[in-house]
């Protein structure tokens, strides 16, 4: 994750649970992975964000990534307070 691009465009795939415990993903797309991941940490349920997966120059990544990304000192957003 050293040389990940924040400025770069992402797309960003969630777990909706319906009735009869099946599962529908759900799919948004980034113009950066900065905002996606802002979307992911600060606006997403924490429940969801578990089965979420942020794809990013054909890497993918899942929810403890996502928050070491989000923590990083390179993330160039302002953080939620």
């Amino acid at each position: 994750m050293v040389d990940f691009d924040y400025f770069g465009p992402a797309e960003v795939y969630t777990a909706n649970k319906r009735r009869g415990g099946r599962h529908l993903m759900t799919y948004r797309k980034f113009e950066t992975a900065a905002s996606a991941i802002r979307y992911l940490i600060e606006e997403l349920p924490g429940t969801k964000i578990s089965g979420a997966v942020l794809e990013v120059e054909e890497e993918r990544y899942r929810h403890k990534d996502i928050r070491k990304l989000y923590d990083s000192n390179s993330y160039p957003l302002r953080r939620q307070s």
